[in-house]
């Protein structure tokens, strides 16, 4: 049998057995048909059926998770914790708390964070969990009573060893607090290595909340420099306006661009002058309101209805920092045709496969989300060391290891790629790097 044929059948059982979860499928069929040049080169590979188990995840747990409201009425959510490969080090990766939660997303996740996971060298296997539990609109005591009900379930699972989740979309530093205070009581230890994301009070590592914006910047940066291609004074659109987007535009101004659109859920915020970061940071941040508030606040810009129509404002770099599938063909489409040098993923997954065969045809340059916004979980490892070891780096000694390994992953990403024949695919050299260390772990280690 040659690659191809091993991979469509493979890909045919992730189809059978997976019936119905679009973002899984989607997720694997994008790796594995990546994969072809590295497969016919190592045979070894099909030979220990590597693909076929990576693509089955290790446990997948689903949970109740039963909380009481503000008003004494019971409520019921799903968790989940998918627990993918452990082959380089124990499970790894965030948890999600949005009502668009199911399996699927958390599988197509954990799938993901693999590779991710590997590409940053770091000893630190895949996996993703969440709920579709929705904080927005509820009361601090409604939220803790959720993480502390959740993490009753959760806890059997993890372990400093065995699996380490972190935030993620709905889970920010206020619910790593709740659920490592339910967890601590639950055990009657203390082991900070438990969970990532944690206040620097804690256990948790300066630099960690910057980490995901601002590597991402610093893998664009890579890829622009190696091109001869300035950052000062190029525009750029954010999309979201969480912890990622904010973080990002705060480093992209460091380097001379100006961000003039940003969005919610709702709609997005276009400012000639350039998106003031304070105010977005204080209507968000503090006050968690709606960035509709932005115009009046500032005296300048103006919000605009339908967050996806963040893509007809015309920029050199786009950087989509909100959730999965929000760039479809023909976003893409307008994307290119408004002269956007590059596009580079802050969230996971945010472009479809449609989209990235646009960026291809259409010569934007691509920065995937599995290479581009690594730098998140690898501060999360960087954090866990210093848990270990107990002990704390200064932020700027963070910043800077998180600026090393950005520069690798793009030279090995990038080195995959001109390796197996097209030097400016980093979705294939992204895939491949990560993919090469997990396989080869699997293989020493047999059946």
């Amino acid at each position: 049998m040659n690659a191809h044929d091993y991979i469509e059948e493979v890909l045919e059982k992730v189809r059978t057995k997976n019936r119905g979860e679009d973002e899984f499928i989607a997720a694997t069929t994008e790796v594995l048909h990546s994969l072809t040049p590295v497969i016919e080169k190592h045979p070894k590979y099909m030979e220990h059926n590597i693909l076929e188990r990576i693509i089955e995840p290790d446990r997948q747990i689903i949970f109740s998770v039963p909380w009481v409201d503000d008003s004494g009425k019971v409520r019921v959510n799903r968790g989940f914790r998918v627990q993918f490969s452990s082959a380089i080090g124990p499970y790894k990766g965030g948890l999600r708390y949005h009502p668009s939660v199911n399996l699927s997303i958390i599988k197509f996740l954990g799938f993901e964070q693999i590779f991710k996971n590997s590409l940053t060298g770091l000893p630190i296997g895949g996996g993703k969990g969440g709920s579709d539990f929705d904080p927005k609109g509820k009361s601090e005591m409604e939220v803790m009573r959720f993480c502390q009900s959740f993490m009753t379930e959760l806890y059997r699972h993890i372990g400093e060893d065995i699996d380490v989740p972190a935030g993620d979309i709905g889970v920010g530093g206020r619910e790593i607090g709740y659920m490592y205070g339910q967890y601590r009581k639950i055990m009657g230890s203390s082991e900070p290595g438990v969970l990532t994301g944690k206040g620097i009070v804690y256990g948790g590592s300066l630099g960690r909340p910057e980490a995901t914006g601002f590597g991402l910047v610093y893998f664009v940066k890579e890829i622009l420099e190696h091109r001869g291609i300035k950052m000062n004074g190029k525009t750029a659109v954010v999309s979201g306006s969480g912890n990622v987007a904010l973080f990002a535009i705060e480093k992209l101004a460091e380097f001379g661009v100006k961000t003039v659109a940003c969005s919610d859920s709702n709609g997005y915020i276009y400012d000639e002058n350039g998106v003031d970061l304070e105010v977005l940071r204080q209507i968000k941040d503090v006050e968690r309101k709606r960035i509709s508030e932005y115009p009046s606040r500032t005296g300048r810009g103006e919000y605009r209805e339908g967050s996806r129509n963040i893509w007809d404002v015309k920029c050199d770099i786009v950087l989509p920092c909100a959730t999965q599938n929000e760039i479809n063909k023909d976003e893409a489409i307008k994307i290119a045709d408004n002269g956007v040098i590059l596009v580079g993923e802050g969230a996971n997954m945010p472009s479809t496969l449609e989209a990235q065969d646009v960026y291809r045809e259409r010569k934007v340059l691509f920065a995937p989300a599995k290479a581009a916004n690594a730098g998140g979980v690898a501060v999360s490892a960087l954090e866990m060391s210093q848990n270990s070891m107990r002990m704390y780096w200064e932020k700027n000694e963070v910043d800077n290891m998180l600026k090393g390994i950005m520069k690798r992953i793009y030279e090995n990403a990038s080195k995959m790629a001109e390796e197996y024949g097209d030097k400016d695919n980093l979705v294939m050299g992204a895939n491949i790097a990560g993919f090469v260390k997990v396989a080869d772990a699997m293989v020493y280690q047999g059946i």
